[in-house]
C-alpha cells in the first residue's frame, strides 16, 4: 500500500469519527436538556406552592423555544390545526360572509358577504343582524362563538333569525352551508385598450389556474402588455409560484433551487409548455411582496421574462414544511432557503438590517454580490428582489392609517350600507363633500388615536423632558409648541381628506357589489400603477 493510499484512507478514517463525534454529542445534548426539562416539571408538578397549569408553562415554554429560530417556524396544536388549513388553502366550510359583533349582547351582523358565497345566495346583505343560530341567541355569544356555529360541514344547513337591514323584518333563513374559497385572484380587467391587469394577493390551491384563465381572457380582449400585481402578497405554496412562472417560461428552465440540510436540496424547473412567451410583463412589487411572490418576481427577472417594478420586496426565502406530531399536533418549521436561477438567496438573514414591518432595509452594494441574468444583466443578492424599475410607494398620513387600524372606516362603511338601499358601481360611485361630512361627524364619536405625528414626537419629547427634570424651565416653549401641533379630531381628519376618500369608497363600494368592484375603485387612485404605465420603456428582453 502507498504512502498516498494510507494518507488517504486515514483521512476517511478520522472524518468518519469526527461527524460521528458530532453526532454522537448532538444526540448526547439533545439527550440532556430533555431529561433536564422533564424534571423540572416533575419537580415543578410535585412542590410547587401553587396548582400548576402544565397546558400553559408548556405552550409558552415550546413558543419561546421556537421563537430563537426565525418568525416562521412554529407549532400548532390539534384544536388550531384548522386555521392552519385556512392560512394555506383559504378555504373552509361555512356561509362565506365576515360579520361584525360590535358587544357581545349585541346582534351578529353581516358586514360583508363574499362574491358567490352561500350568504350571498340565500339573501343577506351587508347590516343584515343575525338573532339567533339554530335556535340559539346570538346575544351572550362572542364573535368567535357566533362564527365556529355559522361554519360546518358543505351541504349541511343552519337556520338564521334575521332582522332584515331596511325592512325590520325578521325572517328565518335556511343556508345550506359550502366550501368557501377566498379567490387569490382578487380581481383581474383591462386597464385600457392595451393593458391587462391581475390582481393577486396569495397562492393558495389553484391560483395559477385562475392567472391562466384571467390572462387568456384579456390576451383574448386584445391585451399587448400583462401587469401582474404582487404587491402586499405574503406568498403560499411553492407549487403555485413553480406553476405560475411556467405560465410564462417554457418547460425545462429552473425556476427555483431550495438548499436544506445535510444536502436535501432540490432544483425546480418548468414542466409544461407555455401558454405566452410574448407578451411583455410587468410585475408589481412592494415591501409586502414576500415568499412565493418573491420567487415569481425573481425567476421572471432572472430569465429576463419580465420587468419588475415597484419596491425592494421583503425577503423572506425560507422554505416551511408542516409535520405531524403527537396528539394530532403539527409543527410548521423552517427546512431549506431559496435561491433565484441566478443564484441569488432571496432570504435576507441580516435581521439588524430589517425594517419595522420585518422587510429588508437599505443595504449597501458592498455587502451584496452580483449574479447575471440570462441575457446578461447585473442583478444583486442581500435578501429580497431589487426592482429594474424603483418606483416610490405613496405615503400615508398618522390618521389615516389610524382610521384604518382602529377600523374606523370600515365602521362607517357598515353604517352607511344601513342606511342607503342602493349605491352605484365604481364608475359611478364618487363620494361627495357631504359624504365626506357625513364620516366626518361619524368619526369624531369614534375612540381611536387621532394624533398627528408631529404631535406623537412632541409627546415623546416632552415626556423625555419631563424625565430629565428640563420641562418645568421650558414651560413656555412646551405650552406654544404643544399649541401649535394640537389639532382637533375634525379638524386633522378635513386636512387629509383626500388621501382617506379613497379608502371610504372602496369600503362602501365592497358592502354592495363585493371585492372586486372595490379593487376598481383602488385602481382610480393607485398612483403607483400609473407611474408603472408611464415609465419610459418596458424593456423586452
Amino acid at each position: 500500500m502507498t504512502n498516498r493510499i494510507r494518507i488517504f484512507l486515514t483521512g476517511v478514517v478520522l472524518l468518519s469519527c469526527s461527524l460521528l463525534s458530532n453526532a454522537q454529542s448532538q444526540n448526547f445534548r439533545l439527550g440532556k436538556w430533555t431529561e433536564i426539562q422533564t424534571a423540572i416539571l416533575k419537580e415543578l408538578s410535585r412542590s410547587y406552592v401553587d396548582t400548576l397549569d402544565v397546558d400553559k408553562i408548556e405552550r409558552a415554554g415550546i413558543d419561546a423555544m421556537l421563537s430563537q429560530l426565525d418568525p416562521y417556524t412554529v407549532f400548532v396544536p390539534e384544536e388550531e390545526n384548522e386555521d392552519l388549513q385556512m392560512m394555506v388553502h383559504k378555504s373552509y366550510g361555512g356561509i362565506g360572509a365576515v360579520i361584525y359583533k360590535p358587544d357581545i349582547q349585541g346582534n351578529v351582523i353581516i358586514n360583508e358577504p363574499y362574491e358567490g358565497s352561500a350568504a350571498a345566495k340565500y339573501g343577506l346583505r351587508c347590516g343584515d343582524e343575525i338573532l339567533s343560530i339554530d335556535g340559539v341567541s346570538t346575544h351572550g355569544l362572542t364573535s368567535t362563538e357566533s362564527s365556529e356555529r355559522m361554519r360546518g360541514d358543505p351541504n349541511t344547513e343552519v337556520v338564521f333569525e334575521v332582522k332584515k337591514v331596511h325592512t325590520g323584518d325578521t325572517v328565518s333563513v335556511t343556508v345550506t352551508r359550502q366550501r368557501i374559497h377566498i379567490p387569490d385572484v382578487e380581481y383581474y380587467g383591462m386597464l385600457d385598450s392595451k393593458t391587462g391587469y391581475v390582481s393577486q394577493v396569495g397562492f393558495s390551491d389553484g391560483v395559477s389556474d385562475d392567472v391562466a384563465k384571467a390572462f387568456l381572457d384579456l390576451k383574448s380582449q386584445g391585451m399587448e402588455t400583462f401587469v401582474l400585481d404582487l404587491r402586499g402578497n405574503g406568498g403560499g405554496l411553492l407549487s403555485e409560484a413553480i406553476n405560475i412562472v411556467s405560465l410564462f417560461v417554457d418547460g425545462g428552465e429552473t425556476i427555483v433551487s431550495s438548499k436544506g440540510k445535510n444536502g436535501n436540496n432540490q432544483v425546480y424547473k418548468t414542466t409544461k409548455k407555455a401558454i405566452d412567451t410574448e407578451i411583455p410583463i410587468i410585475v408589481l412589487v412592494d415591501s409586502g411582496s414576500a415568499s412565493a411572490s418573491e420567487i415569481v418576481s425573481g425567476a421572471l427577472q432572472d430569465l429576463d421574462r419580465a420587468t419588475i417594478m415597484g419596491e425592494r420586496t421583503f425577503g423572506k426565502g425560507l422554505v416551511q414544511s408542516i409535520r405531524p406530531l403527537p396528539y394530532g399536533g403539527e409543527i410548521k418549521l423552517t427546512t431549506a432557503k431559496y435561491y433565484t436561477p441566478s443564484g441569488r438567496c432571496v432570504q435576507a438573514i441580516d435581521y439588524s438590517r430589517r425594517n419595522e414591518d420585518g422587510s429588508v432595509g437599505h443595504i449597501p452594494d458592498s455587502l451584496t454580490r452580483e449574479f447575471k441574468t440570462a441575457h446578461g444583466r447585473i442583478v444583486r443578492d442581500g435578501g429580497g428582489i431589487t426592482p429594474d424599475v424603483k418606483l416610490d410607494q405613496k405615503e400615508y398620513s398618522r390618521i389615516t392609517y389610524s382610521l384604518v387600524a382602529y377600523g374606523i372606516i370600515d365602521h362607517y362603511a357598515l353604517d352607511y350600507a344601513t342606511r342607503h338601499e342602493s349605491c352605484p358601481k365604481a364608475e359611478d360611485f364618487h363620494f361627495s363633500d357631504e359624504d365626506f361630512e357625513d364620516f366626518v361627524n361619524f368619526a369624531k364619536t369614534q375612540e381611536f388615536d387621532f394624533r398627528s405625528s408631529a404631535k406623537t414626537y412632541y409627546d415623546l419629547m416632552k415626556a423625555e423632558l419631563e424625565e430629565d427634570g428640563l420641562a418645568s424651565s421650558m414651560s413656555e416653549t412646551l405650552t406654544a409648541l404643544g399649541e401649535a401641533v394640537n389639532m382637533e379630531k375634525e379638524e386633522i381628519i378635513r386636512l387629509k381628506k383626500d388621501e382617506i376618500v379613497p379608502f371610504i369608497e372602496q369600503e362602501i363600494i365592497t358592502r354592495y357589489h363585493f371585492a372586486p368592484e372595490g379593487v376598481k375603485v383602488r385602481i382610480r387612485y393607485d398612483d403607483v400603477l400609473k407611474a408603472a404605465l408611464e415609465a419610459e420603456r418596458i424593456p423586452q428582453y
